[in-house]
């Protein structure tokens, strides 16, 4: 974070920049970029303490997942994927998989993000019908080809993290693992090969 002091762009509107403008801006960005996996994991330990209702916080829900698909031999993009599944809940209440997908995009695969974005209405077939919902709306996206992908992330991971006794690694374990995922997006129009 700089200060009134820092070494800054001069223009009032993006159309009167100058290619010094935008170096002065390049320098900048990367630096700020490189801290994503820091903002990302301090945003996640927002959900500690968070219950909503369910048998564990909203953290260890998260855990939960992870750990479950870190011990199965998932990937690590997968394994963060599974970690940040659920990290929109609290900006983005009514539709905390998109926020998630949207932080993932950058850095995982295009299965990944599908699963990620698509996981609400995948993980509603165990109990959307409690509340009156149509529980198979993930029918809609029968024949796609993430459709399994993402039955099997809900069914194996996602619905089964909600045990008070499942003994999850730490979030510790987990950062090594999603600063080296977030290190390098491989989709990004903000980054050059």
């Amino acid at each position: 974070m700089g200060g009134p002091n820092e070494v800054r762009a001069k223009f009032p509107s993006m159309e009167e920049g100058t290619k010094e403008d935008w170096d002065i801006i390049g320098s900048h960005y990367m630096p700020f970029a490189s801290k994503v996996a820091d903002r990302v994991l301090d945003h996640l330990r927002l959900l500690d303490g968070d219950y909503g209702g369910f048998p564990v916080d909203r953290l260890e829900h998260s855990l939960q997942t992870a750990t479950r698909a870190h011990r199965d031999g998932r990937p690590d993009d997968y394994v963060v994927m599974a970690l940040l599944h659920d990290i929109g809940d609290t900006l983005g209440t009514f539709n905390h998989p998109d926020v998630a997908a949207a932080i993932l995009k950058p850095f995982v695969s295009e299965k990944l993000h599908w699963i990620t974005e698509k996981h609400g209405i995948f993980q509603g077939y165990y109990f959307f019908h409690h509340l009156g919902q149509d529980r198979d709306m993930r029918e809609g996206f029968r024949g796609h080809e993430h459709f399994e992908d993402c039955a099997e992330f809900c069914e194996k991971y996602d619905q089964k993290a909600f045990d008070a006794n499942y003994e999850s690694a730490p979030l510790e374990f987990f950062e090594p693992i999603v600063r080296k995922v977030m290190a390098r997006p491989i989709n990004s129009i903000y980054v050059n090969e």
